[in-house]
């Protein structure tokens, strides 16, 4: 069964660990957001991409829930120290694969071909690609201003409340070498569990993305990222309410207008997921540890079975 999978963060890294217990992981492709990409300290760091990196790698921090695990901080200490740019939380370990990157950026390669590498060399046999290989940048309007993704996120601790959100060179990217095929040739397309706003909304933000899940001959299958209508972690419920005008399954499925035939939902949820205009699958979806992972990631697939 070959799986494509949109994924944004630490909850798609998570959703993915889960998937490939329950389908072989050389049949699943993941298309990364890079809308959080940023260049700090002139290293080029991708986030989400990393996350999904070191999940699938086994060397993700569950603890902290995002970067490396046993992870050092040594260099940050002494950037702090010397006065340099320290509100992006960067660990020895994590530096390592950010020189790695930029060098290869400043070559001329191009973020596709890098990941691929990274990921073959941490033994990953998902294909895991960016979106796209173009600069493509989050915006997030908000009363005190507009800022990049991480500088809203972490450097002004997400406290904004946003009013909107642009993505910076959406318009002319063009999706990234096996996107479109792994879209067009997969057998079930998921959004994994993420923000569909920052996470996922940067990904359809590609017009060449967008327009494949719309022609899409595949089910397409949302999993909720909101248990009771509440995020697990983070400003996803948030921005819902705001942006969405509310946090029910209703409002989530209108995010994806066009786009899924199932929604995933939590059992909290049940009693508000009236009238969706999708497939309603229900389960428990925290996933806090392997036999939640594989739930969410069976209950997805299980689903889109059920489409056919």
């Amino acid at each position: 069964m070959r799986v494509a999978v949109l994924a944004g963060g630490v909850g798609a890294a998570r959703f993915l660990r889960g998937l490939i217990d329950v389908v072989d992981p050389g049949e699943v492709t993941a298309i990364g957001n890079v809308g959080d990409d940023l260049e700090i300290l002139g290293l080029s760091v991708s986030p989400d991409l990393d996350s999904v990196l070191y999940a699938l790698a086994g060397r993700s921090d569950e603890e902290r829930g995002w970067g490396r695990a046993d992870e050092t901080w040594n260099a940050l200490a002494a950037v702090s120290e010397l006065g340099g740019a320290d509100w992006f939380r960067l660990g020895d370990r994590d530096l390592g694969l950010h020189l790695v990157r930029t060098e290869a950026l400043r070559r001329g390669e191009p973020l596709s071909t890098i990941t691929a590498r990274l990921a073959s060399a941490f033994g990953i046999r998902v294909t895991l690609v960016p979106a796209t290989d173009d600069p493509l940048r989050t915006l997030v309007r908000t009363p005190s201003g507009t800022f990049t993704f991480q500088e809203w996120f972490v450097a002004r601790g997400h406290r904004d409340p946003v009013d909107g959100v642009d993505f910076a060179g959406a318009d002319t990217a063009q999706p990234a070498p096996g996107v479109r095929d792994a879209l067009e040739r997969a057998d079930v397309i998921v959004v994994a569990p993420s923000n569909p706003f920052v996470s996922i909304g940067p990904i359809l933000a590609v017009p060449g993305i967008r327009k494949a899940l719309e022609r899409r001959r595949a089910p397409a299958v949302a999993v909720s990222p909101l248990i009771g209508g509440r995020a697990v972690k983070g400003p996803a419920a948030g921005m819902m309410a705001r942006l969405a005008g509310g946090t029910t399954p209703a409002h989530l499925a209108r995010c994806y207008e066009g786009l899924i035939d199932a929604l995933v939902i939590d059992e909290a949820d049940v009693d508000d997921a009236a009238d969706l205009g999708v497939r309603t699958i229900v389960t428990r979806t925290l996933m806090d540890g392997p036999e939640g992972r594989t739930r969410v990631a069976g209950a997805a697939l299980e689903g889109a079975g059920a489409l056919r």
